[in-house]
C-alpha cells in the first residue's frame, strides 16, 4: 500500500472539504473558544446563578447531549454530511440565543441552553468525520481529518484569547461574547450548508470487495472502552496538571498556563505532519504507540511530582511536551481508525458510537482525576498510566472480522 509522505496546502483543504468548509470550520471554532472557557462564568456572573447550579447545568447539557447521537449517526447513515454539519452549528445558535434572553436567576433556561449547546458540540465531530469521508479517502483522508483538528484547535486558541482581552468589561463584555458567538456559529453554518455534501453509502458499498458492502457496524468494544480512557489525555492539560501545580506543587499559575498554551501551540503545528509521518504504520499499532507514548508520559509526571520545589514545575512543563505527543498520536489515529473500519452505509453509526465513548470520557475525567488527586500522585499518575497501558494493549489485539477481508489498507 502507498502511504501519505506529505501533502500539499491545497490538496489537504480539498480533501477537508474545500476552502468554503475551512472556513466555516475556522467561524465555528472561534465562536466556540470565545464562549466554552467562559460558560460558567456567564451563568454565574450574568445570570447570578450559584456556581454549583451553573457546573451542574453544564455538565447535565453535555452528559445528555451524547442521547442525540443515536439519531445523528442514523441520519448521516442516510447520505447527509454537510447538512448534518450546519445542523450541530445551528442548534448552537439555538442555545447561545437561550443565553442573552435567560433573565437572572432562571436556572432552567441556562440548563436548555447548555442542552443546546451539548447537543451540537457533541453531533459536531460525528458530522465532520463523515463529511471528511465522503470526500477523502485512505492516507489522504486521515490527513485531512488531522488538518481538521489543528484548524479548530487554532480557532479554538483565537477565540479564547479574544475572550480573555474583553474580559475586563464585566457583564456587558460577557453577553457581547455570547452574541458574537451565536453569530459566528450562524455565519459557519450557512458556510457549511453551503458546500453540498451528500453521500450515496450503498453505491459505495456496493464498490466494496466481496462481502463488505452488507456488513454491520463494527462492534469494536475494546476500541471504545479504550478510547474512554485514552481521552483523558485531553483534559491533562486543562485539568490534572493545573490541579497538581497550584495546589500540590505550589507553583506558579503561570506554569499551567504556558502549558496550556504549549500544548495548543504543538497540536496546531504538529498535528497534520506527526499524522502523515505515521502514515507508513497501520493505524491500530499507531493508536496503541500513542497509549504507550501517554503512559510515559504519566510516569514522567509521576516522577517529576517527586523532585524538589525548585525543579518540579519546570520538569512537569518538559514532560508535558510528552504527553501533548501521545495526544496528537492519538488524535491523528483514532477516528482515522473507525473510519477505516466502517463499511460505508454504516458510517455514521460507527462514528457515533465513537464520539459517545469519547464524550462520556470527557465528562467522568474531571471527576475521576480531581477523586484520585488528593491521594496523592502514585495514585493519580500511577492509575493513568496502568489503565492507558491497558487500553493501549487492548487496542492492539483486538481483531474486527473487516480486517481480514483484504481491503487493500492498513488498519
Amino acid at each position: 500500500m502507498a502511504t501519505t509522505t506529505k501533502i500539499q496546502p491545497r490538496a489537504l483543504v480539498r480533501a477537508s472539504g474545500g476552502p468554503r468548509y475551512a472556513v466555516a470550520l475556522v467561524v465555528d471554532a472561534v465562536g466556540t473558544g470565545l464562549l466554552r472557557p467562559f460558560l460558567l462564568l456567564y451563568g454565574v456572573s450574568v445570570l447570578r446563578l450559584s456556581a454549583p447550579a451553573t457546573g451542574i447545568a453544564m455538565t447535565v447539557g453535555a452528559v445528555v447531549g451524547l442521547v442525540c447521537l443515536p439519531a445523528v449517526g442514523r441520519w448521516l447513515d442516510r447520505g447527509a454530511r454537510s447538512t448534518v454539519v450546519a445542523a450541530s452549528m445551528l442548534v448552537r445558535v439555538l442555545g447561545v440565543a437561550l443565553l442573552l434572553v435567560a433573565p437572572e436567576g432562571h436556572v432552567w433556561l441556562f440548563a436548555t441552553a447548555a442542552l443546546f449547546l451539548g447537543i451540537g458540540n457533541q453531533a459536531w465531530p460525528a458530522a465532520h468525520a463523515a463529511l471528511v469521508a465522503t470526500v477523502a479517502h485512505g492516507r489522504e483522508r486521515d490527513a485531512a481529518l488531522a488538518g481538521g483538528r489543528a484548524l479548530r484547535n487554532a480557532g479554538l486558541g483565537v477565540g479564547a484569547l479574544l475572550a480573555t482581552a474583553c474580559l475586563a468589561g464585566g457583564t456587558t463584555a460577557l453577553q457581547a461574547l455570547a452574541a458574537v458567538t451565536g453569530l459566528a456559529y450562524l455565519g459557519a453554518a450557512a458556510l457549511a450548508w453551503s458546500v453540498h455534501v451528500h453521500a450515496h453509502p450503498a453505491d459505495a458499498d456496493a464498490a466494496a470487495p466481496k462481502g463488505r458492502h452488507d456488513q454491520p457496524a463494527p462492534r469494536m468494544h475494546a476500541l471504545l472502552a479504550a478510547n474512554v480512557i485514552y481521552v483523558f489525555c485531553l483534559t491533562v492539560p486543562e485539568i490534572a496538571l493545573p490541579l497538581v501545580l497550584v495546589t500540590q506543587m505550589h507553583a506558579s499559575p503561570v506554569w499551567s498556563g504556558a502549558i496550556f498554551v504549549a500544548n495548543t501551540v504543538l497540536v496546531v503545528t504538529l498535528q497534520v505532519p506527526v499524522t502523515v509521518l505515521m502514515s507508513r504504520f497501520p493505524r491500530r499499532s499507531v493508536l496503541a504507540m500513542a497509549g504507550v507514548v501517554l503512559t510515559a508520559s504519566y510516569l514522567g509526571f509521576l516522577v517529576a511530582a517527586a523532585l524538589r520545589h525548585d525543579w518540579g514545575a519546570p520538569a512537569v512543563a518538559a514532560v508535558s511536551v510528552l504527553c501533548t505527543l501521545g495526544e496528537i498520536v492519538y488524535a491523528g489515529s483514532a477516528t482515522a481508525l473507525v473510519t477505516a473500519l466502517a463499511p460505508a452505509h454504516v458510517l455514521g453509526r460507527a462514528l457515533t458510537r465513537f464520539q459517545l465513548s469519547t464524550g462520556f470520557g470527557l465528562a467522568v475525567s474531571p471527576a475521576a482525576i480531581t477523586a484520585l488527586a488528593p491521594h496523592g500522585p502514585t495514585a493519580l499518575w500511577g492509575g493513568l498510566a496502568a489503565a492507558t497501558l491497558v487500553s493501549a494493549g487492548a487496542v492492539a489485539t483486538e481483531r474486527d472480522q473487516r480486517e481480514h477481508l483484504g481491503e487493500g489498507f492498513h488498519r
